[in-house]
């Protein structure tokens, strides 16, 4: 019989297709599909989301950070402008600029607050990152002039410090000179010129800029500089780039330090890494969950098929030909659930926000509170890997599902399955 026909194929979507006691076999069927449907369109929906935060995050990270950091030795790099140069000539190499950064205590009255003071050039600092689209009217990166000294702020450290744009602020170096009255630092009166929200407390909290020749002045670095700062065709290549272009411009073999964005914020995206694989594992039981209820449900109908079996059994079909026709039934409620829950899923996380939206809209509620989660929208990032691993696993799981319902059915004994009948 096998040899003319795949009727295994045959039957068993038929048997999906049953109107036999008012459909009761498709029924199950169908539920059995939804079920596998939904567990894979929430999986994918979540881990899309978990994408998006961390998309996000990298994004407004990058905006105030450079991708890679290259500091001399000793704090300090005296001729900076041809390493500048050299390891601008650098293939995947963007942006080169020098940077001055040191500690600094920041008083408006009597509130204080210390900060990661960083002199910058302005027209420099737009090539390598985007903090100017990161600014609040009025002010601008191009405020800051050599010799005005002006300052911008983060929002957290400006409202910490109770000042606005156009108010003016003491910076306090941990240099200073001894006196007969003890130990007076540095001391030098900033206005504030701008203030900056990149949405990561980190930076809006601990960063003040200031002009590269004023913070050169403050802190007596003279034409030396702490480092330079590299904007990169690919951030994710920054670990070896940062190395190669450091080897370039090591002229006399004193050796350089260098750091990358992945190093200074590794925990950070580790946490999230192992947040999205916690999801995967939890949620992966509404997986196993349908996976179950699709071995319940090809019980259910291998019971109710008994008489079938038996007559088939008698008409000479083999054992395999029954568990053949047992596993196309399975295979298929599989296929067809993974595949719904793939494009619903799909579907899903890419309107994720503006659902989300609607809902806020329609009842007046607010699921993300800017102040707490640092965004107001819920971002998400379809990423055809984790879709993948996703319908792969979902498919496993069916396979597996359908071996003992297809198993117990090829076992049935004719003569036994037809005593009542």
């Amino acid at each position: 019989m096998a040899r003319h026909s795949p009727y295994e194929w045959l039957i068993g979507t038929r048997y999906l297709r049953s109107t036999h006691r008012s459909g009761f076999v498709s029924f199950v069927a169908s539920m059995s599909v939804i079920g596998l449907a939904l567990g894979v369109a929430v999986l994918i929906v979540v881990m899309s989301v978990l994408n998006g935060f961390e998309r996000e995050l990298r994004s407004r990270m990058l905006t105030v950070t450079s991708h890679a950091t290259i500091t001399g030795v000793e704090g300090q790099i005296a001729p900076w402008r041809q390493a500048q140069i050299d390891a601008q000539k650098e293939p995947g190499v963007q942006a080169v600029v020098p940077f001055i950064e040191s500690r600094g205590l920041l008083a408006n009255g009597e509130r204080v607050a210390g900060a990661m003071v960083r002199g910058i050039l302005p027209e420099e600092e737009e090539k390598a990152v985007g903090l100017e689209s990161r600014m609040n009217a009025p002010g601008h990166l191009s405020d800051l002039e050599a010799g005005k000294y002006r300052v911008i702020l983060g929002s957290a450290l400006a409202k910490e410090l109770s000042v606005k744009v156009g108010q003016a602020v003491v910076l306090m170096t941990p240099e200073g000179s001894a006196t007969p009255a003890g130990f007076v630092p540095r001391m030098k009166r900033f206005t504030v010129s701008g203030i900056f929200d990149s949405g990561m407390y980190e930076f809006d909290r601990g960063l003040a800029l200031v002009h590269m020749a004023d913070a050169a002045k403050l802190y007596r670095m003279g034409d030396s500089v702490t480092g330079l700062r590299l904007a990169l065709e690919d951030p994710f290549l920054a670990p070896l780039m940062v190395r190669t272009v450091a080897r370039a411009i090591d002229y006399d073999g004193h050796g350089y330090f260098v750091n990358d964005w992945t190093h200074d914020h590794q925990n950070f995206f580790l946490s999230i890494q192992l947040t999205k694989s916690m999801m995967f594992f939890i949620l992966l039981i509404l997986v196993v969950v349908a996976a179950i209820n699709l071995v319940a449900t090809l019980v259910m109908i291998v019971k109710e098929k008994q008489t079938d079996i038996a007559i088939l059994r008698t008409m000479g079909a083999a054992p395999n030909n029954v568990l053949g026709i047992f596993l196309v039934q399975g295979a298929l409620i599989g296929l067809v659930g993974t595949l719904a829950g793939t494009a619903l899923g799909w579907v899903l996380a890419l309107y994720v926000t503006d659902i989300i939206r609607g809902i806020e809209s329609l009842f007046g509620i607010q699921f993300l509170d800017a102040s707490v989660y640092l965004m107001s929208d819920l971002p998400s990032e379809v990423r055809l890997g984790d879709v993948l691993q996703v319908s792969g696993v979902a498919l496993a799981l069916s396979a597996l599902a359908t071996i003992y319902p297809a198993w117990r059915a090829a076992r049935t004994l004719p003569a036994e399955a037809l005593r009542h009948e």
